[in-house]
């Protein structure tokens, strides 16, 4: 068979046969069902700024408004150096944004209730990542 290896043992001078990898084989078994399960799952809607509107009455999950905040990167960056997509002061703002992206929503996430309930707590939540993301040198 093509998985087993035979071997002659120093000893002796018989053949060793190794021993199938069941536990490597489910394992990447296992992988391979979680990433096609995964595939199949239907994907989460594109949020728009108009889901936060009426936050007290149809609250939001902090994760979600970080995310939103997120895909914001590239406006924000645009509005703070003043400079478009293919400039140079543009591209490091925003490489320093998604290099910040992980510290950013740890942050966030310790600050902040998990869910956003009035407009006063998504206003903080945003200054605070877009202070994050576009920091301003001095």
């Amino acid at each position: 068979m093509a998985f087993f290896n035979l071997r002659r043992s120093r000893h002796n001078g018989s053949v060793l046969a190794m021993k199938f990898p069941i536990v490597t084989v489910t394992l990447v078994s296992a992988a391979l069902l979680l990433v096609l399960w995964d595939q199949t799952r239907d994907q989460p809607q594109p949020v728009d700024a108009s889901r936060f509107t009426d936050l007290s009455k149809n609250p939001v999950v902090l994760g979600t408004a970080v995310d939103w905040v997120v895909t914001q990167v590239p406006v924000l960056c645009e509005q703070a150096t003043g400079q478009t997509n293919g400039d140079e002061g543009y591209s490091a703002c925003v490489t320093r944004a998604k290099a910040r992206s992980s510290a950013c929503r740890r942050g966030v996430y310790d600050h902040f209730p998990s869910i956003v309930a009035s407009d006063a707590v998504f206003r903080d939540m945003s200054i605070t990542l877009i202070d994050c993301f576009v920091r301003k040198s001095k």
